[in-house]
């Protein structure tokens, strides 16, 4: 559903790339995928590692099509994997 709406999916999930069931299911939807890298931040942490990383996720999503999972560092850089 996600790919079909065009949304994106922001996860702190660090061990999605070792599950191909998980990454083939992403592809099959077109799903774009920012995961950031970084453990154990609070809450509020993410939220300031995403804004960071803002205009870079912007510049990604305006220029690859999906389907593609991103690395998000805790800098804020921005890496398709």
């Amino acid at each position: 559903m996600v790919g079909e709406r065009g949304w994106v999916v922001l996860t702190k999930d660090q061990r999605l790339r070792y599950r191909p069931l998980e990454i083939a299911a992403l592809r099959a939807s077109k799903a774009r995928v920012f995961v950031l890298t970084a453990g154990n931040l609070r809450g509020i942490e993410i939220a300031a590692v995403f804004l960071a990383a803002l205009q870079r996720i912007f510049k990604i999503l305006h220029s690859v099509a999906g389907p593609f999972v991103a690395r998000v560092s805790q800098s804020g850089d921005v890496k398709i994997t």
